[in-house]
């Protein structure tokens, strides 16, 4: 491959799904920062999609977008909040987007006649994805998706057992996740399960060289060897990856652990003593808050939660920088609908309408940010959040009572938001054109765009700049031929698009904090820099609830 000075280390799970393995990964990437090395991420999933972005969030959980407009997955939120690697549409491949490569290569005649196969024309482009991440940085550091074992894996289980010997063994490093449960009536940590997915690891042909153990506590010293007899590993490469209080404290238990020395050991790599006074200041302020606040997130997958898993911790961000725990209260929209706004929200010192799609629970929706502008509630609306707030403004206040989203009324007589058809991408100074016949997928407004803010308002104070760059993942938007009837009715624009064309922000003048946004701030906020909206939103909630209004 030709890149020997970078290392590799490749990072699979099994037992069974959500053990952590993005978390994991994020945390040995911070880790090696730590030491003073770069690294960049990779993540490989199986399914057949090409991207995540038409997906279900009750079936994927959150699309994360990326500052060049990949609409990927949540992982790479990880990858990017734990370390100063830049996500792009090169850090994520599903099956769906590998295969299409191939065929595409294969139709221009690229392979000039061969019988094309799994191996070794998709194993090759499995690999020519990692090798492509690896000018420039010290470590990539790849996760494959799913659980060894499935079906759909195995192409990439095949590629990464082949890249070792591509690269040389002293540049590759696998580390398997599993579980290791505790089990209460018989009062003891069952290995069982590790053994039997390292053997089927094995069977494949890849022999992991660090275990990462899930589990609720250490694991003893006995236990660490027993897993490393049958597993075949150093008793020091059984990790424990022990469930904790703050996702943000998993780097300090995995170099509690040692893992991070016997990755540098293993890669027979040179570096720094480790860094981990900032984790350590962070884990400490997260753990000893000197005050809370309440946040009602209203929306419609509030079932699962990793659907809103960059705004949870943007929140949680937020608090952080004003000394305080947020309490996240999820409120179903659709129970607004059914029982009323009173009886369902939780008192709340904030009220944050997210993203979505779907007209479920919109109604709802709308209830909640009426009774945040009416009660004088510190509210945050982001993307449909801050359009549903164009539309609550302009029933209840300039008097437009059928005014709707063209989105779930075409028939409404007051579009006040409406289909995106011409927009300028500013990276590339493209005009986009969009109808309603265009495909769903990929074609939205995304990845980051510039905005103005304007002067005196909220969100110029919370960022303390003129122009701004957020990430955007939106079709629809504010419709300029209401923008004269709502300004005279009170709504402030406090942010647009550089030509003034696109409204990116409105505000409610004479609220204490009431602001919309089109963008995601949330794909920003940073542990380390937590997002200038989510830090002055939570000072908002804590004057709301020292007020006691």
């Amino acid at each position: 491959m030709g890149h020997t000075r970078s290392k590799f280390i490749f990072i699979t799970g099994g037992v069974l799904s959500s053990l952590g393995k993005g978390l994991a990964a994020a945390s040995i990437g911070a880790l090696m920062e730590s030491r003073g090395l770069t690294v960049t991420f990779l993540k490989f999933d199986p399914y057949i999609n090409v991207d995540p972005g038409t997906m279900n969030p009750f079936q994927h959980g959150e699309v994360y977008v990326t500052e060049d407009g990949a609409e990927t997955d949540l992982d790479l939120g990880h990858y990017e909040r734990y370390t100063h690697a830049q996500m792009g549409k090169k850090n994520n491949y599903t099956s769906g987007r590998i295969y299409y490569s191939v065929i595409l290569k294969e139709r221009r005649g690229d392979y000039l006649g061969s019988t094309v196969q799994v191996i070794p024309h998709v194993t090759d482009e499995i690999k020519r994805a990692v090798a492509e991440l690896a000018d420039g940085v010290d470590v990539v550091i790849t996760e494959v998706g799913g659980t060894v074992g499935d079906i759909e894996s195995l192409p990439f289980l095949e590629a990464i057992r082949q890249f070792r010997g591509d690269v040389g063994k002293e540049n590759c490093l696998y580390v398997h996740v599993t579980l290791v449960p505790y089990i209460p009536a018989a009062g003891e940590l069952k290995t069982k399960p590790t053994q039997h997915s390292v053997k089927e690891l094995r069977e494949i042909g890849i022999q992991p060289d660090i275990i990462l153990c899930r589990t609720d506590r250490f694991l003893p010293p006995e236990l660490k060897a027993k897993i490393a007899l049958y597993c075949n590993v150093e008793p020091e490469a059984v990790i424990t990856a022990k469930d904790v209080e703050t996702i943000y404290e998993v780097p300090l238990v995995f170099h509690r652990e040692g893992l991070d020395d016997r990755i540098v050991e293993l890669l027979n790599m040179w570096t720094r003593a480790p860094d981990l006074s900032m984790w350590e200041e962070i884990v400490g302020r997260l753990k000893n808050p000197s005050q809370e606040v309440t946040i009602a997130l209203v929306g419609k997958y509030v079932h699962l939660r990793d659907s809103y898993k960059s705004l949870n911790e943007a929140l949680v961000h937020g608090g952080l920088a004003n000394d305080c725990k947020v309490r996240i209260e999820y409120v179903d929209s659709e129970e607004i609908e059914r029982h009323g706004v009173e009886e369902v929200l939780p008192p709340a010192d904030g009220i944050l309408v997210p993203g979505g799609f779907g007209s479920r629970g919109i109604e709802g929706k709308i209830e909640a940010i009426r009774y945040a502008r009416e009660r004088k509630i510190p509210f945050l609306g982001i993307c449909l959040g801050m359009q549903l707030a164009v539309v609550e403004y302009a029933r209840n206040v300039a008097g437009l009572q059928k005014a709707h989203s063209s989105e779930f009324d075409p028939e409404t007589p007051d579009p006040v938001i409406y289909l995106m058809r011409k927009w300028t991408d500013y990276s590339t100074g493209k005009v986009e054109f969009r109808d309603e016949h265009c495909f769903r997928g990929g074609t939205m407004r995304l990845g980051a765009y510039p905005c103005r803010l304007s002067e005196g308002s909220i969100a110029r104070e919370a960022y303390g700049a003129e122009e701004v760059a957020e990430r955007h993942r939106h079709r629809y938007e504010f419709n300029n031929r209401y923008r004269g009837v709502l300004e005279r009715a009170g709504l402030r624009i406090a942010g647009t698009s550089p030509d003034g064309e696109l409204v990116e922000i409105v505000e409610v003048p004479d609220h204490p904090w009431f602001l919309g946004c089109q963008f995601h701030p949330e794909f920003k906020s940073r542990v380390f820099e937590p997002h200038p909206l989510f830090v002055s939103f939570i000072e908002a909630a804590l004057k709301y609830r020292r007020n006691g209004s």
